[in-house]
């Protein structure tokens, strides 16, 4: 899974910052990008165990 959101994600993001420069500013396909590049965070943050997970687990 990994192997395929990283890179989406870099197209999302070269989308986003090609659609910044040019002349004409397409809000939607930024909107877009920046969603697709929030979700592959999303889901790749989620894979990732947390600082206070032993804390946890001992008052539980």
């Amino acid at each position: 899974m990994k192997k395929f959101l990283i890179p989406i994600m870099i197209v999302a993001i070269l989308v986003a910052l090609y659609q910044q420069a040019s002349a004409e500013k397409n809000v939607y396909i930024m909107v877009c990008a920046i969603a697709v590049f929030m979700f592959g965070m999303m889901q790749l943050s989620a894979k990732t165990p947390s600082k206070n997970q032993d804390k946890e687990d001992d008052n539980v």
